[in-house]
């Protein structure tokens, strides 16, 4: 009979953070796009530029993470990982609960913009930890459990932050006041699921250094690409994972503005992206179940063709069914594709430089995904006002924007086969 996975003390409380950052993560994709879109308007910006406004500032806090995301994972690696951690956690939090205090769109793009920066400086710590907090043979089942349950974590908060929105009249409430409390429910939901992993965590891999911190990260930074030639199968599959990846974050960041910008309803289309979260929980277990059998790679591989699929679907979307569609396409592959990613790098790396290797990640993944949001941001100002007709359907500027995704999971597919194959090919060796 085969023995039941049971998580351990540490692995649980690394989980428990993903729950808490994931009610980020959704208010993001969800009612912070649909509340910028009011104050935008409120303002008399022309409605066809809020989704080329909306990737921009998601464009923004991407580069300023892809410059610091490889420094915060040298200093990770000379026993700096938990404090620094801790700053980027609070970082992230205040300016989330500070959302609510301005009403004026374009300061709101600004502290929204601190915020994200906050949220994936601390996911290059955290993942990190991952070699740390469990074994090889187990890291994909807890990479896929933390996105799991991050997902179906996050509806708690998010359904009380609807709840708000949606009936704020009928608790004496305007939509603003119940925006600053949506703001403050989500942040102290983040800081209360961080707690156990800092009480727990003690860093056990890293680096010996002397000298000033900082400069030595640039210095380990420098290294590091130095050492590209020697760690070749790393390197090859950090720029494929900034391909495909890039494509999977623009979709989530901007799902609810792209619908918005469609004219679809806006409760249907936060119902439809809470399906999402609850499709996304039992879906990311059965990947992690899943690589216990089947190769980590080929999981990857399958995940990038349906993403390529649902990005052309997406292309043709016009109305709210087919919304809900996509939400539920979207949640049965995003958690697999993410929680794999993650413990994919964990496998092919040294731990005592986690840290250096998941800054690199980031910036191939969250932190340099202004790519795709530019991508969409540009195609979707330069085509506006456009209307484009095939197979007989009326395509307006923002479908056009979502089709132009396609070619990041195509590009990214193809180098990934070749990284893959380079890292069958050193094992066996």
């Amino acid at each position: 009979m085969k023995e039941k996975f049971k998580l351990t003390a540490l692995e649980r409380n690394w989980i428990l953070y993903d729950i808490g950052n994931s009610a980020f993560t959704l208010l993001v994709s969800t009612l912070i796009p649909i509340y910028f879109n009011s104050l935008a308007g409120s303002a008399g910006v022309n409605e066809d530029m809020y989704l080329s406004y909306w990737g921009y500032a998601g464009s923004i806090s991407t580069i300023l993470v892809a410059f610091i995301a490889p420094i915060c994972g040298t200093l990770s690696d000379r026993k700096f990982k938990k404090p620094i951690f801790l700053l980027t956690v609070l970082l992230g939090c205040i300016a989330c609960a500070a959302l609510g205090i301005t009403t004026h769109w374009l300061w709101f793009l600004g502290i929204f913009v601190l915020a994200k920066v906050g949220f994936h400086s601390s996911l290059v710590f955290y993942d990190s930890m991952l070699p740390e907090i469990t074994t090889d043979k187990r890291m994909d089942n807890v990479s896929s459990m933390g996105y799991a349950f991050g997902y179906i974590g996050s509806v708690v908060p998010f359904v009380i932050c609807l709840v708000l929105v949606l009936f704020c009249d009928s608790f004496g409430l305007t939509m603003g006041s119940a925006m600053v409390l949506a703001f403050l429910v989500t942040a102290a939901w983040w800081i209360i699921f961080t707690l156990p992993l800092l009480r727990s965590y003690k860093q056990t891999a890293y680096v010996d250094g002397q000298g000033a911190p900082l400069l030595d990260s640039f210095k380990q930074l420098a290294r590091t690409f130095k050492e590209a030639k020697a760690e070749k199968h790393v390197f090859m599959y950090l720029i494929a994972f900034f391909f495909f990846i890039n494509g999977v974050y623009t979709i989530i960041d901007m799902a609810t503005a792209y619908g918005s910008a469609l004219g679809l309803d806006t409760t249907g289309l936060l119902l439809a992206l809470l399906l999402t979260q609850i499709v996304a929980f039992p879906c990311a277990i059965i990947f992690g179940r899943l690589s216990a059998k089947y190769d980590t790679g080929l999981l990857i591989k399958i995940c990038i063709v349906c993403y390529t699929c649902i990005t052309a679907f997406g292309m043709f979307l016009v109305t709210l069914w087919q919304f809900w569609m996509l939400a539920t396409l979207v949640g049965m592959f995003q958690g697999g594709i993410q929680a794999l990613s993650r413990s994919y790098l964990g496998k092919i790396i040294k731990p005592e430089r986690s840290g250096e290797f998941y800054g690199l990640m980031d910036i191939c993944g969250k932190g340099a995904s202004f790519l795709g949001t530019t991508l969409v941001a540009f195609v979707s100002q330069i085509t506006a006002g456009i209307e484009v007709s095939i197979f007989g359907i009326a395509l307006q500027n923002e479908n056009l924007a979502v089709g132009s995704l396609i070619i990041l999971f195509c590009i990214g597919f193809a180098i990934f086969c070749k990284a893959d194959a380079m890292n069958k090919t050193r094992v066996k060796a």
